[in-house]
């Protein structure tokens, strides 16, 4: 089915509100929707690298600013 929304017509809040929308509807049924195999190679390497202090945390206003010096 395709679907052809007015994205350029919508406000922010009119998307987040649709992107909610979406998400809610997805939550539902969690149970049958089953990850892709990568994911969980990805997930077991970023625990090995935190196990072995390869990888920290930092905050996410930090994640933000760096996210957005990398993209400028």
């Amino acid at each position: 089915m395709a679907i052809s929304l007015p994205l350029h017509e919508m406000s922010q809040s009119d998307k987040l509100a649709m992107m909610e929308a979406l998400w809610s509807d997805l939550s539902r049924d969690a149970d049958s929707f089953e990850s892709p195999a990568w994911h969980e190679a990805v997930l077991l390497e970023r625990e090995q690298h935190l196990a072995q202090a390869e990888s920290s945390f930092i905050d996410w206003e930090a994640a933000k600013a760096e996210i957005r010096r990398r993209i400028a």
